[in-house]
C-alpha cells in the first residue's frame, strides 16, 4: 500500500492489495476496499451523513459501512458516504459526491462534480459526465449517458404541503437511455430503453423506446437512428 501524509484510517478497515491513497484522506471505520483502487488526496470515503434539524428524512443513528470494489478510482475532494457500495473498475471524478444506500454498477463513470443522491442505483457502463445531478430514489440501468449539467427532480409540490412526503419519487431511465446537456427531467418520469432527450429539453411526460424528445415542454420528433441504438455498437 501506498499511503501519503495525514490520511486518517478508522478501525476495522480493510484494504486490499496495491491500494494506493493520497494525501488527507479519511476512510471510516468498517469500510472495505478492494484490490488496485485509487484514492486521490482530500477523498472522504463511508462519511456518515448527518441529518439537518428540519429535515423529512428519516433519522439514521449509523448505516452499514461504504464498500468499494477493486480497480476503482476515487478523485481528489470525492465523499462517498456510508451504505455506498462502489463495484468494480468505476471511475469516480474530483469533487463528486456520492451518497447514503446507493450502488453504482461495473465500468461506470462518474464525471466531475456529479452529485448521485441518496437511494439510487446505477447499472453498469454509465456515464454521468460533469455537475450532472442524480435526485435521490432514481433508477439509471446499464449503458446510460448523462450530458453535463442535466438535473433530475424527485418533488413535485417544490418543498410544499404535506402530500408531498408520500410522493417523493425520482427519475427511471432504462438501459441506453441518453439525456442531453442541460436537460431536465420531472418527477416520477421514465426514459425507456434507447430514449433520447436532445440538449436544453425539459421532461413532462414518460419518453417511450428509442425515440427522440426536443424542447420545452419535450415532444418526439422522430424515431433515433438505427446507427445510435445500443443494439448496434457492439
Amino acid at each position: 500500500m501506498e499511503q501519503g501524509k495525514n490520511v486518517v484510517i478508522s478501525k476495522n478497515v480493510t484494504l486490499g492489495r496495491n491500494v494506493m491513497i493520497g494525501n488527507n484522506v479519511i476512510i471510516y471505520e468498517d469500510t472495505t476496499i478492494g484490490d488496485n483502487t485509487i484514492i486521490q488526496d482530500n477523498a472522504v470515503i463511508g462519511k456518515q451523513p448527518t441529518r439537518a434539524k428540519n429535515s423529512i428524512l428519516p433519522e439514521v443513528k449509523k448505516l452499514a459501512p461504504a464498500k468499494i470494489g477493486s480497480g476503482v478510482t476515487i478523485g481528489t475532494s470525492a465523499i462517498i458516504y456510508a451504505d455506498a457500495t462502489i463495484a468494480d473498475d468505476v471511475f469516480i471524478a474530483d469533487l463528486a459526491t456520492v451518497r447514503e444506500r446507493v450502488t453504482i454498477g461495473e465500468k461506470t463513470i462518474i464525471g466531475r462534480g456529479v452529485a448521485v443522491e441518496n437511494d439510487c442505483q446505477i447499472g453498469m457502463k454509465c456515464k454521468l459526465e460533469t455537475n450532472c445531478y442524480i435526485t435521490a430514489y432514481s433508477l439509471l440501468e446499464d449503458n446510460v449517458f448523462v450530458a453535463p449539467c442535466v438535473v433530475t427532480t424527485n418533488d413535485n409540490y417544490m418543498a410544499r404541503t404535506k402530500e408531498r412526503l408520500n410522493e417523493f419519487k425520482g427519475v427511471t431511465v432504462k438501459k441506453g437511455g441518453r439525456l442531453g446537456a442541460n436537460s431536465t427531467i420531472l418527477p416520477g418520469k421514465s426514459i425507456e430503453e434507447d430514449g433520447t432527450v436532445a440538449a436544453g429539453s425539459v421532461v413532462t411526460k414518460d419518453v417511450k423506446k428509442e425515440e427522440l424528445v426536443v424542447g420545452i415542454p419535450a415532444k418526439k420528433v422522430r424515431d433515433v437512428s438505427e446507427e445510435q441504438l445500443l443494439r448496434n455498437q457492439y
